[in-house]
């Protein structure tokens, strides 16, 4: 239940859960409203309980019967104060702004993530930025188009002007922005190359996460680009559409959970070579406001290098 001082709640572990880190299965639960980094912070300050007792770590693995307690601060009100966070920009001229936002950066303010923002950090660098003329919450938003979500990492692109948030708000709509990630996945089963076709909406049971049951559609195309002995693989997903979680929700979907996905992953895509969803937006093509035709790429960071360079060592997860 809501409480002023919180969210409050005790909660059974059941056979299907058994295994599970702990961070991961609460962040399922629809009791507890708020993101994984925020029930972090509550196990680091005690707030969570693991049979009487605070939790000694959020990757602790559940065991059947344990019983979950928590008493967990409400989400602090979104602020769009400039802070003076480093920026990795690409490319920058009057019209939009390039950069490679890193795993880790949430992309606006929220509740749960009142600051140290990707928007946050652009007001400290930009003057000008334009803001979305649609949506619930658009002011919390200058400059920002499309998203990434916070433990995915790669390259987005920001609107400085305002003809320049109308042209890419359209090509985004009409689909003509070229757009590349690249996912390490358990992908035993998985074709080399095909097209996820589906509906998109929310999961009847997990608020968080997506179900391609949904009333839009979502289309997404992959390739398998390196198969390695673990039953893994480096794959190239290529946008058709673009909508809430759609290559994890795909690729999950489609029996081929990204690794170390904390919300769609299963058992299999379980690892300890890197400790956030394998996802990396790797290529971004669209037309500038002036015409031209630019095309930008975000090199694989160094956790997903690492965890590649491992997988291509023949090592186990």
């Amino acid at each position: 239940m809501i409480s002023q001082e919180g969210i409050y709640t005790i909660l059974g572990i059941a056979k299907d859960d058994v295994g599970q880190r702990l961070d991961a299965f609460l962040t399922l639960q629809d009791e507890i409203p708020v993101s994984r980094s925020q029930l972090r912070k509550a196990i680091d300050k005690g707030q969570v309980l693991l049979n009487g007792q605070p939790a000694p770590k959020a990757g602790i693995k559940l065991r059947l019967g344990d019983q979950i307690e928590c008493k967990i601060d409400p989400p602090e009100t979104p602020d769009l104060t400039p802070e003076d966070i480093p920026l990795n920009i690409l490319h920058e001229d009057d019209d939009v702004l390039v950069l490679i936002k890193p795993a880790g950066m949430v992309v606006h303010p929220a509740p749960g993530h009142p600051r140290g923002t990707l928007v946050n950090a652009l007001l400290h660098h930009c003057q000008n930025l334009s803001t979305p003329r649609r949506g619930d919450g658009a002011h919390l938003r200058p400059g920002i188009v499309h998203r990434l979500d916070k433990d995915t990492s790669g390259v987005m692109v920001v609107a400085r002007s305002d003809r320049a948030m109308r042209a890419l708000a359209a090509q985004f709509a009409d689909h003509s922005i070229d757009r590349l990630y690249l996912a390490l996945a358990w992908a035993k089963n998985l074709d080399d190359k095909g097209t996820f076709s589906t509906g998109h909406g929310r999961h009847p049971k997990h608020r968080r996460r997506f179900t391609g049951q949904g009333p839009r559609r979502a289309i997404t195309h992959f390739e398998v680009r390196e198969r390695f002995d673990s039953r893994t693989a480096l794959v190239a997903c290529r946008l058709e559409t673009g909508r809430t979680h759609q290559i994890r929700m795909h690729m999950a979907e489609g029996g081929a959970p990204i690794l170390a996905d904390p919300l769609y992953g299963d058992a299999r895509s379980q690892t300890r070579r890197i400790e956030r969803q394998a996802l990396h937006a790797g290529l971004l093509g669209f037309e500038h406001p002036d015409g031209r035709r630019l095309r930008f790429e975000a090199p694989l960071p160094q956790d997903f290098q690492s965890a590649l360079d491992v997988l291509r060592s023949g090592k186990s997860l």
